[in-house]
C-alpha cells in the first residue's frame, strides 16, 4: 500500500502533462454517453407509437436501429480512445517499472484515472444527451418519419445504461491496453519506446476471426433461408431485407477494423513506395513513423475508417436495395402507368376521380393500412397491409403458386407465399384479423403470389376494409392500364399528382420509395457519423500532442517547422489514404453480400444486379475525413512548435 500511495503524485503529474490526452478522452466518452442516451430516450419514448402514415418505415424499428448503430461507433471509438491514451504513455510506464511500481500499481494507476475520467465524462454525457434527444425526434417530424406531436419524455434508464456501458467499456480498454504494458520488463520497455511490438494480440485474433466467420454465416443463412428462419416473419420478409442487411454490413466493418493491425503496415508500405522520390526525407520520416507506430496509425485511422466504411457501405446498399425494387416492382407491374402524388403522402380525390374517368382506362389505387393477429398465427404481432381497389389481377403479373388474384373481393385476403408457408397456410384457410381501427374480420385465403417490395405481404380489398383505414383514405399510388393505342393519361396542375410511364417508373431522384429509404439510412447512419467525424479531430488531436517529443528531436536535428508540418500532413494524407482503401475492401465485400441477398431473395434469375461501388460517396467521404484530419494535425502541431525545441523535448518526459 506504500508503494501505491507514492504513485498518487505520478497521477497528479500525469494529469498536468498529458492534459490533451485526458480531454481526447473525456471528449470521447462524453459524446458516446450523449449519443446513446439520447437514442435510448427517443426508443423508449417511441414505444406504442407508430407513425400515421403504414407505408413509412416503422418509427420504433427506425429508432432502435438508430440507438443501436450509435451504440456500435460510439463503443468502439471510446475502447480505441482510452487504449489508445494509455499505449502512448509506455515511456511512463518504463520508468515506473524501473523504479520498482509492480505491473499490479500500473494497474491500478491507470484504471483508477480511467474511473475517474469516466464518472466524470459519463455525467456530462447524462447532461449533453436529454438536450440533443429533442432535436432528433424535431428532425423525424420534419421528414414524416415521426407522427406530429412525437416528443421526448425523460427517463432515467437510459442515462443510467449509456453511462454504465461506456464507462465498462472505457476501462476495459484501458485496462487491456495497461495489463499489456505492466507484463514488458523496464529494459524492454525503454528499448521498444519508440517501435510498438505486438499489436495484434490473441484476444484481438479471435474477435476477428469471430466477426468475419459471424459476417459469413449470417450471409449463407439470409440468401438459403432454412425452414426455421422462415418461420420469423422478422427474418422472412423480404421487406426487411435492407435492415438486416445493414447489420451484416457492420459485421464486416468490424472484423476489419479489427483485422486492422495485420492490414495496415502492408497498406502503407504500398501506398508510400512513391514518397520518399516526392518528399525526399519528409515522406521518409512519414512513412517510418506511420510503420514504427503502428498502434498510433491503427487508433488514428479507425475513426477515419468507419466514417467512409459506414457511408459507403449503406449508401451502397440502400442504391443496390433502391434499384432491385425499382426493377422488381416494373417487372411485376401490367398496368401501364403509374400516378404518384406530387407532393403529400396521398393523392387528391379529384385526380383519382380523373383517373376513373378516363376513356379506354382502368385505374387501380392501393392503400396502405395495417393488421394485427392475423390467422392466430402472427398473435400479438402488427404486419404491414395494402388495400386493393381495383382489378388486381389485370394490374399486376404476380406469380402464383395457389388460388387467383381474381377472386380478392369482399371477404379475402391474397397472401405472399412465404408467408403463407411460415404459417401453415392454404387457400380456402379463414384467418381471423384485426384491423388498423381495432376492427375484428374474418377473412379466406384466395390466392397465394410472390409480391413485390413495393406491395405488402398481405392485399385485402378496398371495399372491405375502407371503413376501418386510419391516416386518411387517400391512395398512396394508382396504376392505370390503358387500350391498345389509346393516349396517356393527363392530369391537370391541381390534381397534384404526377403520372410515370411503368418502364421509366422508379428510376427518378423524386421517387417518393427512395425519399423514405434516404429518410431512413440518415436517421439511422447520422449522428454515428456525426460522431465518428468529431472522433477523427478528437482522435488526431490526441496523436499530435503526444509526438510533442518528437517534433523537438526533429528541430534540434536541423529540421525546421515546415519540414515538421509537412512530415505531419504527410502523415495525416496517409493515414486518410490507409482508411480509404480499407474503406474500399469493406464495401467491396458488403456490397457483394447485399448482391447475392438481393438476386437470390428479391429478383428473378436473369435479371441479377451487378457489382457497383458508390463512389460519390467513398470520394465525399474520404475528402471530408482527409480535411478534419488535416486540420486536426497541422494546426495543433503548428501552435505545439511556437514553443522552444528544448522546452518540447521534456513536455512529455
Amino acid at each position: 500500500m506504500g508503494k501505491f500511495s507514492l504513485l498518487v503524485p505520478v497521477a497528479v503529474a500525469t494529469l498536468r502533462k498529458r492534459w490533451l490526452d485526458f480531454i481526447g478522452s473525456f471528449v470521447a466518452l462524453t459524446l458516446g454517453v450523449a449519443l446513446i442516451a439520447a437514442s435510448g430516450l427517443l426508443v423508449v419514448t417511441s414505444a406504442g407509437l407508430e407513425n400515421n402514415d403504414p407505408s413509412a418505415p416503422s418509427l420504433k424499428k427506425l429508432l432502435t436501429f438508430m440507438a443501436g448503430m450509435s451504440g456500435f461507433v460510439s463503443l468502439f471509438v471510446v475502447a480505441s480512445t482510452f487504449a489508445f491514451a494509455v499505449a502512448g504513455r509506455r515511456r511512463e510506464t518504463a520508468l515506473l517499472r524501473a523504479v520498482g511500481a509492480t505491473p499490479r500499481q500500473i494497474r491500478l494507476l491507470v484504471i483508477g484515472e480511467s474511473v475517474v475520467v469516466s464518472l466524470i465524462a459519463s455525467v456530462a454525457g447524462s447532461l449533453l444527451g436529454p438536450a440533443l434527444a429533442p432535436l432528433f425526434a424535431r428532425w423525424l417530424v420534419d421528414r414524416g418519419a415521426a407522427p406530429e406531436g412525437f416528443t421526448v419524455e425523460f427517463s432515467a434508464g437510459p442515462l443510467l445504461i449509456a453511462s454504465a456501458i461506456e464507462v465498462g467499456v472505457a476501462v476495459l480498454g484501458a485496462y487491456a491496453a495497461a495489463r499489456r504494458a505492466g507484463r514488458v520488463r523496464p529494459v524492454e520497455a525503454l528499448s521498444a519506446a519508440a517501435v510498438d511490438g505486438k499489436v495484434m494480440t490473441p484476444g484481438r485474433w479471435v474477435w476477428a476471426v469471430a466477426y468475419l466467420a459471424l459476417f459469413g454465416t449470417v450471409v449463407a443463412l439470409f440468401t438459403a433461408m432454412p425452414p426455421g428462419m422462415q418461420q420469423d416473419p422478422q427474418l422472412r420478409d423480404p421487406q426487411n431485407l435492407p435492415v438486416w442487411s445493414l447489420l451484416i454490413d457492420v459485421m464486416a466493418i468490424m472484423a476489419l477494423a479489427l483485422f486492422a493491425p495485420v492490414v495496415v503496415p502492408p497498406l502503407v508500405r504500398l501506398l508510400t513506395l512513391p514518397v520518399p522520390l516526392a518528399a525526399g526525407a519528409v515522406g521518409m520520416l512519414a512513412r517510418q513513423n506511420a510503420l514504427a507506430a503502428v498502434r498510433r496509425t491503427v487508433s488514428t485511422a479507425t475513426p477515419v475508417f468507419l466514417v467512409i466504411g459506414l457511408t459507403a457501405t449503406v449508401v451502397g446498399s440502400t442504391l443496390a436495395f433502391g434499384e432491385a425494387r425499382a426493377q422488381q416492382s416494373r417487372a411485376a407491374l401490367s398496368a401501364q402507368y403509374v400516378v404518384e402524388p406530387d407532393g403529400g403522402s396521398g393523392l387528391s380525390a379529384a385526380a383519382v376521380r380523373h383517373l376513373r374517368e378516363l376513356p379506354g382506362s382502368r385505374t387501380t389505387t392501393i392503400h396502405p393500412t395495417l393488421v394485427s393477429d392475423l390467422g392466430g398465427g402472427m398473435t400479438g404481432g402488427t404486419t404491414a397491409a395494402t388495400a386493393v381497389d381495383g382489378d388486381a389481377a389485370r394490374t399486376w403479373k404476380l406469380k402464383t403458386k395457389a388460388g387467383s388474384l381474381d377472386a380478392l373481393k369482399g371477404s379475402a385476403v391474397a397472401v405472399s407465399s412465404g408467408l403463407a408457408e411460415s404459417n401453415d397456410w392454404r387457400v380456402g384457410d379463414r384467418l381471423d384479423a384485426t384491423l388498423a381501427d381495432g376492427a375484428s374480420l374474418t377473412v379466406k385465403v384466395v390466392a397465394l403470389v410472390r409480391t413485390p417490395l413495393n406491395l405488402s405481404e398481405v392485399l385485402l380489398p378496398y371495399d372491405t376494409v375502407a371503413a376501418h383505414l386510419t391516416g386518411g383514405k387517400q391512395p398512396t399510388a394508382a396504376f392505370v392500364s390503358t387500350a391498345a393505342g389509346a393516349a396517356a393519361p393527363a392530369l391537370g396542375a391541381a390534381d397534384g399528382a404526377r403520372i410515370t410511364p411503368t418502364g421509366q417508373w422508379g428510376s427518378g431522384d423524386d421517387d417518393p420509395r427512395a425519399r423514405s429509404d434516404w429518410i431512413t439510412m440518415i436517421a439511422i447512419l447520422g449522428p454515428a457519423l456525426l460522431y465518428a467525424l468529431i472522433a477523427i479531430i478528437n482522435t488526431m488531436m490526441m496523436s499530435t500532442g503526444d509526438r510533442l517529443r518528437d517534433f523537438a528531436t526533429l528541430r534540434l536535428t536541423g529540421g525546421n517547422d515546415r519540414q515538421v508540418l509537412s512530415m505531419v500532413a504527410v502523415e495525416a494524407v496517409l493515414t486518410a489514404a490507409t482508411a480509404t482503401v480499407l474503406a474500399v475492401l469493406v464495401t467491396t465485400g458488403t456490397q457483394a453480400a447485399s448482391l447475392m441477398l438481393i438476386n437470390r431473395r428479391v429478383l428473378d434469375a436473369g435479371s441479377a444486379l451487378s457489382l457497383s461501388l458508390p463512389w460519390t460517396a467513398i470520394g465525399g467521404s474520404a475528402l471530408a475525413a482527409l480535411a478534419l484530419a488535416l486540420l486536426s494535425s497541422v494546426l495543433p502541431a503548428r501552435l505545439a512548435l511556437r514553443a522552444r525545441a528544448l522546452d518540447l523535448a521534456g513536455a512529455r518526459q
